[in-house]
């Protein structure tokens, strides 16, 4: 029978002292002059053998210590061994550690059981046999580990023979080792994250962390310490609530996993589509997709099961589920806003509040939304649109006197041209009729009356009649006449106005240059 290393008066004290909850190991160990260790070593021996304060209470010291101190069985049969492949795979299990399953261990073998110290060290020396991504121990639905492999596979375009090199993403979860593989065109911002979601859709839930490398094209400013990620990074995170924990540049042991993770897809995926040509991006990726079937269902060499079986045993359990909604990759762009309250985009502007003229924003482009930002607050949003040259407009970001414009229409605004005189009434129709939509000539016509505000309707009327006269009733045309005092010299030769002028503001003819 082992012999107790205290008296069992101390024993009994630290068992009450440890069934009250209030004291840790080192303050009982200091009431009572022993050490922390040889408090949990009671507190251990009490939970194998099932004895609690009120129990200890009823029994003679010699009962206690026989039953918290059972004496050995013969050497033949001590010492069962465990299995450590089990053991291995229960701790990465959230809140598993070696002190809980040498105890259910020791419970099951009783006095078969290796005492902890030596629990541990067999532990530790059957786990450096494994190869160092294995040896690391990772909890269930901890980390997800992504990197793009160096290997790329060709894409012959089938209509000019030309060749691309698909890029691939590889990403492994922690725990069970279960890898996601897809080809992208680039490794640019938009197709690392694009990526991501896809692993987080094929795993089906969100891990705890995500560990990326610290490429260019995910950091903005890469650092050993405090790295800044890329905006489309970020929206990621928060959409997510996945937090980014970028691996230390240069320090591959920081990822072991997607490092071997790129090595088993070049291997089990890459290597035997080498002998297959792709004509797209799509092609490729089936052909990826059903080869990391069979790639997860390969059985370990060290370990029981395969990749798909631990993954169903240990990190499906513990992922989160997926947000409800996908989220929109965006890009992001610089834009300083024009004086007419518009940022433009492709061509295309898009209106911002009136008071943020002369502002930078930063629009944020989905496949059908163009957001503008300023100071990370969104102060406009619009629908996507590819007309170049045309303008979306909220009537709330207008000021006050530019809303009351929008109450003109054509024939309002030609009763004004008539007002001032036939040449000007003459231009505001032209400018009506040769648009695409009499609303894009609105404008023009308003430029038109702030001339007229500026100059007088007399001098406006004979600005009108001389861009008639050389075949250029712009309204840039008639400010540079107005400006250069033109409209006050007399007209030479009357040149009547084309039916079918061409819409072109540098046309003006040679009468202009006399």
């Amino acid at each position: 029978m082992p012999t107790p290393r205290v008296t069992m008066s101390k024993i009994r004290h630290t068992l009450q002292l440890l069934h009250g909850g209030t004291l840790s190991t080192r303050q009982i160990g200091a009431a009572l002059g022993i050490s922390k260790s040889t408090v949990s070593e009671i507190a251990s021996y009490a939970r194998v053998a099932g004895v609690d304060w009120a129990l200890a209470q009823t029994l003679t010291d010699e009962e206690l210590q026989s039953r918290l101190y059972k004496p050995p069985v013969p050497r033949a049969s001590r010492h069962l061994e465990p299995d450590w492949a089990h053991i291995h795979r229960e701790l990465r299990r959230p809140g598993v550690t070696l002190q809980l399953l040498w105890e259910e261990y020791q419970q099951q073998h009783a006095g078969q059981a290796y005492k902890y110290s030596a629990f541990c060290e067999k532990y530790q020396a059957w786990s450096r046999r494994l190869k160092r991504s294995m040896r690391q121990t990772h909890e269930a639905g901890d980390k997800l580990f992504v990197d793009y492999a160096g290997q790329t596979v060709p894409i012959v375009d089938a209509s000019t023979g030309e060749i691309t090199q698909a890029q691939i993403f590889v990403a492994v979860l922690g725990a069970s080792n279960y890898t996601y593989a897809c080809a992208t065109a680039s490794q640019k911002a938009t197709d690392w994250v694009a990526s991501i979601m896809g692993a987080l859709e094929f795993i089906g839930g969100v891990p705890r962390l995500l560990v990326p490398d610290q490429p260019r094209a995910l950091m903005v400013r890469p650092d050993r310490y405090e790295p800044t990620s890329h905006r489309l990074l970020e929206e990621l995170s928060a959409h997510y609530g996945l937090p980014v924990m970028p691996a230390r540049p240069a320090k591959p042991r920081d990822k072991p996993k997607v490092e071997v993770g790129v090595q088993v897809v070049e291997r089990w995926i890459l290597a035997r589509l080498r002998h297959q040509t792709f004509f797209n991006l799509a092609a490729l990726n089936r052909a990826i997709a059903t080869l990391l079937v069979d790639l997860n269902q390969r059985p370990f060499k060290k370990l029981p099961g395969n990749r798909a079986s631990a993954f169903t045993e240990l990190d499906r359990p513990a992922l989160r589920p997926l947000p409800a909604a996908r989220m929109a990759i965006a890009r992001f762009k610089p834009a300083r806003v024009n004086i007419d309250y518009h940022v433009e985009l492709d061509g295309h502007y898009y209106s911002v509040p009136h008071a943020l003229v002369g502002e930078v924003m930063e629009l944020r482009i989905t496949a059908t939304t163009v957001e503008v930002l300023h100071g990370n607050k969104r102060v406009a949003a619009h629908t996507l649109n590819g007309r170049k040259g045309a303008h979306t407009t909220t009537p709330e970001h207008m000021p006050a006197s530019h809303r009351a414009h929008l109450q003109w229409t054509p024939a309002k605004l030609i009763a004004w041209g008539e007002r001032i005189g036939a040449a000007t009434a003459a231009v505001v129709r032209w400018q009506m009729e040769h648009r695409a939509h009499p609303e894009q000539g609105y404008r023009s016509c308003l430029g038109l009356m702030r001339l007229g505000r500026e100059y007088g309707a007399d001098r406006l009327e004979a600005a009108c009649a001389r861009a008639q006269s050389i075949r250029s009733p712009s309204y840039k045309s008639i400010a540079s006449i107005l400006s250069c005092g033109l409209d006050q010299r007399p007209l030479e030769t009357p040149i009547p106005m084309q039916a079918s002028l061409p819409l072109h503001e540098n046309v003006r003819g040679p009468g202009y240059y006399h």
